[in-house]
């Protein structure tokens, strides 16, 4: 599982031209799953997220999480995270779960979010959608289960 998430001063996400979720400060999270992720990595990355401190204290450091400055999460899923691009000009994406493991997975891991008391707007899987943001920042951080999971 790769999740790349943004710190955002705000960000929505429109399908067909229509608002499907939108937050204030927060975290913008495109989500990646693979065909061998498990719910046990769903909800690491879930809590990862959830308590990763990246925003400001009163002394300037990066000491305060989510709950702390009351910010929102939008989830994206994202199997453009799983893109090969060693071979050729046109990435691959074999290794992107195909919509049946990854949409249930994807729906784990927006309810973990919740269950740590945030709130959690969405996109709508597997449709065309355009996402805007203003990464506050910018502070952007890549994490992937397979660098730290079981680990």
């Amino acid at each position: 599982m790769r999740v790349l998430l943004q710190r955002v001063k705000h960000a929505s996400v429109k399908v067909d031209a229509t608002v499907c979720g939108q937050i204030e400060q927060g975290f913008l999270l495109l989500v990646g799953i693979t065909d061998t992720d498990t719910e046990e990595i769903v909800k690491k990355l879930a809590s990862k997220c959830a308590q990763l401190r990246v925003f400001e204290d009163e002394n300037g450091k990066l000491n305060q999480g989510l709950q702390d400055v009351k910010g929102k999460i939008l989830s994206i899923s994202q199997f453009t995270l799983y893109a090969d691009c060693r071979k050729g000009r046109r990435p691959s994406f074999d290794r992107a779960a195909k919509g049946e493991i990854a949409k249930p997975l994807y729906e784990l891991f927006n309810k973990e979010l919740e269950s740590y008391g945030i709130v959690v707007e969405t996109g709508i899987f597997g449709a065309d959608m355009k996402v805007e943001l203003l990464n506050d920042g910018p502070v952007t951080i890549l994490l992937d289960s397979d660098e730290w999971v079981g680990k």
